[in-house]
């Protein structure tokens, strides 16, 4: 069935009765229906109205739907397909899954852009004021935040370092800017890059006022967008950043995914913990605890990634596609909920 286009609960199905309805009883059961689901009347009131029992017009409102005198139609819009949504939920436990239909040319693409304008609609729903907004670094958190129009009064912050802190401009910093400017709230950036060379320099800059500002907010967050990256050039920031034998190093842990400068193997548990060490970067743990957080990944390179870390526990919701929903719902056995938000560690 196609969900943007409608489904219909209506139809006379075998063994239902074929009598026909005589006319006063065709304008009878016209008339319930209209007040039962046009004008929102409830079945006690219909009752007494029509001098009836609430039992008959039970009977009535059913019999209406079988004999096609009723239809309803449940409608979304063209680019969201509702029934793989919903098939995405429940497999994985989520509280939200929102899958897109992104256009063709985009199918092998990561993270198509509209999945970014999907997911600034969705924040507009889950944020309320007073909330503390956390934003990692990701092209899909970029293009969610540039199209934000609408947000409650919350204080944004920035949860990772950037790419290359020289593109800060173009990038999370600008994106915790924007949400701010948005929401009309406080923004908290940080102005360091996320990989540093080694676990004494990353240190120091946590200590830094600025950077040490931004982190005191972690804790606070109670919504958060992340992106996910599988291990391939060019799908994964952290991989793009390592040298060649850092990434052999780390693939030989079996590596699958990685999100805010966490790694992650196909079962969801984490590996190469000692890269965090060098990042600048909220905690696995910090994540556990935000009661939303909010994954926005897409395309069918980063099925088994998304995967991966719905399995981590850590997310709780999902925007995504069309070819990376087909992936996940084939996507071996069906994890455990990701709203228990257990630790597939252990720890």
């Amino acid at each position: 069935m196609n969900s943007s286009e409608e489904s219909a609960v209506s139809g006379m199905s075998a063994g239902r009765s074929a009598m026909r309805m005589g006319p006063a009883e065709l304008v009878q059961a016209a008339a319930m229906a209209r007040r039962f689901y046009l004008e929102g009347k409830s079945k006690i009131q219909i009752a007494e109205e029509f001098g009836v029992s609430r039992f008959k017009v039970a009977r009535v409102l059913e019999t209406a739907l079988e004999r096609d005198l009723v239809r309803i139609e449940i409608r979304v819009p063209a680019e969201l397909d509702a029934e793989r949504s919903d098939a995405l939920r429940a497999r994985y436990g989520l509280r939200h899954a929102v899958v897109v239909e992104s256009p063709a040319e985009a199918q092998d693409s990561p993270d198509p852009e509209n999945l970014g304008e999907v997911a600034a609609d969705l924040l507009g729903e889950l944020v309320d004021e007073g909330d503390v907004l956390g934003l990692a670094w990701g092209r899909s958190t970029i293009h969610m935040a540039v199209a934000l129009n609408k947000l409650p009064q919350c204080t944004v912050v920035q949860l990772t370092g950037v790419y290359d802190a020289g593109t800060a401009e173009r990038g999370s910093v600008e994106a915790v800017r924007r949400a701010a400017q948005v929401s009309g709230g406080d923004a908290h950036p940080i102005y360091a890059p996320m990989l540093l060379p080694d676990a004494a320099t990353a240190a120091a800059l946590r200590n830094q006022t600025g950077i040490a500002r931004a982190f005191e907010y972690f804790d606070k967050v109670t919504v958060a967008c992340v992106s996910i990256g599988s291990w391939d050039p060019g799908v994964s920031t952290v991989h793009d950043m390592l040298s060649d034998e850092e990434r052999e190093h780390y693939a030989s842990l079996g590596v699958a995914a990685e999100m805010s400068a966490h790694l992650f193997d196909a079962q969801g548990r984490r590996v190469g913990r000692d890269l965090g060490e060098r990042c600048i970067t909220v905690k696995a743990e910090q994540l556990r605890r935000i009661p939303e957080v909010v994954a926005i990944a897409g395309g069918a390179r980063k099925g088994a990634a998304i995967d991966a870390v719905l399995r981590s526990g850590l997310v709780t919701s999902l925007v995504t596609d069309t070819s990376a929903a087909d992936y996940l719902l084939a996507a071996g056995p069906a994890p455990a909920p990701a709203l228990n938000r257990a630790d597939p560690d252990g720890m």
